[in-house]
């Protein structure tokens, strides 16, 4: 059964009354008063204020306390005895370490030196510690090129973990299963919260506080979600994209969860709304070219984009001149609302970047008409660009507006390394093919198949550890252009981090070509309601 994600305004109830909602918002303002009463009276020097962070974020509402989350880490970036703490345990010093890298702060990984033995190696007994190597493990997850200890960190814990899971408890296997599933840093905690409440038992006096904060933040949310979903389908109905191109991708609702992964803040609701739009338009031109067009037609095509001529595309089939155009006017909406908002006009820098995808798709028609495959690395370098990742990210800059000026514009124009190794995330995960998409049976190619190709004899499953390993650098890569100083904003930073968490969310099909923790999320929202 293939997974339905197209919604009209009839799939979900919206049935709160304002009585409801005033007096949501009473309950939600009071306990958000208590929590930062608790994290204030915690202090910022402990580790029980970590503790507190750390499940902030993992039930999404960590955007409520961004300044004392700031002021915790900062404090604990700067003095100097962070990390010599005598009672400081493995999940301690792992823990500080992953939140002070997750906020861009560089901690040397020697931090963990006392952890290990003469040799070099992690020290056995630490074995016996579940909840110090689950910490470890995502603790490694914040990697950069070269940290071997933390490449051996993921090793150890891995294996360990994996190898004591069946001694455990149903409720100790669920979670480690779950952490090494989906680290945290490497998944969108949106999507997650209600998985991670399932298995949380909280320690602390003030875990029934948070549990009930993000209870009320999400009922609280819900509304606006509704809503944004409600202007989505609307304008994707009204584009009438749909009807025309029959064998297209018809996923509104998908394509929104984009949006809503990458602008977490609940007061970014016009963003998310706004950048749905390209991001509906990186899925159909891509069917466009795969599915639909002839080499000419789309050769001409990709020339009128470039030239961003109108009517140059009057000599195209009428379902790509209604495409071009609808393009057109979306593309100058989103400008003349930035220009309005921010003071800057994008439209050259979105049309640029409309012409580079357009290039890249154009390119691969070309190999694949042609029955010659290019050589991996060839395809790949292409292939970051044909992701569309590019395309998102420019026009997520351009709609926050932080920091626009003529060098961080040339910078985004240039296809920086924090979109690149987010692109390089995406078009990977998509080739390994765990995702069939039951719409697409055009001509598509494959990281996997060039690899294979480029070198004789070589196994489906070494082909694909070999792309998973490059995931995982590319990883690296991204978690080293995330850390200070960097050109961008925190909010743009955490945007395309975002956006590759959301990657394996959106690509991990199950057997039956379904997405469950993400179709288990929306149908929270959609029903009105939430059971933790």
């Amino acid at each position: 059964m293939s997974t339905k994600w197209h919604l009209s305004g009839d799939n979900f109830l919206t049935g709160k009354g304002s009585s409801t909602t005033e007096e949501l918002s009473v309950k939600h303002e009071r306990k958000l008063k208590e929590a930062r009463q608790v994290l204030e009276k915690i202090g910022h020097d402990t580790s029980e204020a970590l503790a507190m962070i750390d499940t902030l974020q993992r039930l999404g509402i960590d955007y409520h306390f961004q300044n004392e989350i700031e002021a915790v880490l900062q404090s604990q970036y700067m003095n100097p005895g962070s990390f010599s703490h005598p009672e400081d345990n493995l999940y301690d010093v792992s823990t500080r370490f992953r939140l002070l890298r997750q906020e861009g702060y560089y901690v040397p990984t020697d931090v963990f030196n006392n952890f290990k033995d003469k040799e070099g190696r992690f020290r056995s007994e630490l074995g016996a510690d579940i909840r110090g190597l689950m910490g470890l493990y995502e603790a490694s997850q914040l990697s950069t090129e070269g940290e071997d200890i933390l490449v051996q960190a993921a090793d150890f814990s891995s294996e360990l973990l994996n190898g004591g899971i069946r001694n455990l408890d149903h409720y100790q296997a669920r979670v480690v299963h779950w952490t090494l599933q989906y680290p945290h840093h490497k998944s969108a905690s949106r999507f997650m919260v209600q998985s991670f409440l399932g298995d949380f038992e909280g320690a602390n006096g003030w875990a029934n506080v948070l549990h009930e904060l993000a209870k009320l933040d999400f009922n609280m949310t819900q509304s606006t979600y509704q809503n944004e979903i409600l202007r989505v389908s609307k304008w994707w109905k009204d584009t009438g994209l749909a009807k025309e191109l029959r064998h297209a991708r018809d996923q509104p609702l998908k394509w929104h969860m984009w949006s809503m992964a990458a602008f977490t803040n609940l007061s970014n609701s016009e963003e998310r709304v706004e950048l749905t739009k390209p991001i509906s338009f990186i899925y159909l031109i891509d069917d466009i070219f795969d599915v639909y067009g002839t080499l000419d037609e789309l050769t001409l095509f990709t020339e009128a984009v470039n030239r961003w001529d109108l009517a140059a595309a009057e000599k195209l089939p009428h379902y790509i001149k209604i495409c071009f155009k609808a393009l057109d006017e979306v593309t100058n909406g989103i400008a003349y609302k930035v220009y309005r908002k921010h003071g800057w006009n994008p439209i050259e820098s979105l049309r640029k970047t409309w012409a580079r995808l357009c290039n890249a798709f154009l390119v691969e028609a070309k190999w694949f008409a042609s029955g010659q495959l290019p050589k991996a690395e060839e395809y790949l370098k292409n292939g970051i660009i044909s992701s569309g990742v590019h395309v998102a990210l420019v026009h997520m800059f351009f709609l926050l507006g932080h920091n626009i000026n003529k060098h961080s514009v040339n910078l985004v124009d240039d296809n920086p390394g924090i979109m690149t190794s987010t692109a390089a995330i995406l078009r990977l995960w998509d080739d390994l093919g765990s995702a069939k998409d039951e719409l697409q049976d055009g001509r598509d190619g494959s990281y996997v198949v060039c690899y294979m190709k480029d070198r004789r004899g070589t196994s489906v499953e070494s082909a694909r550890k070999q792309v998973m390993q490059m995931i995982s650098d590319s990883w690296k890569r991204l978690n080293r252009e995330c850390l200070r100083p960097n050109p961008f904003s925190a909010t743009f930073t955490k945007g395309c981090l975002n956006m590759a968490r959301m990657v394996s969310l959106m690509y991990s099909y199950d057997d039956n070509q379904r997405l469950p923790i993400l179709e288990d999320h929306m149908k929270s929202i959609l029903s009105g309601s939430v059971s933790f």
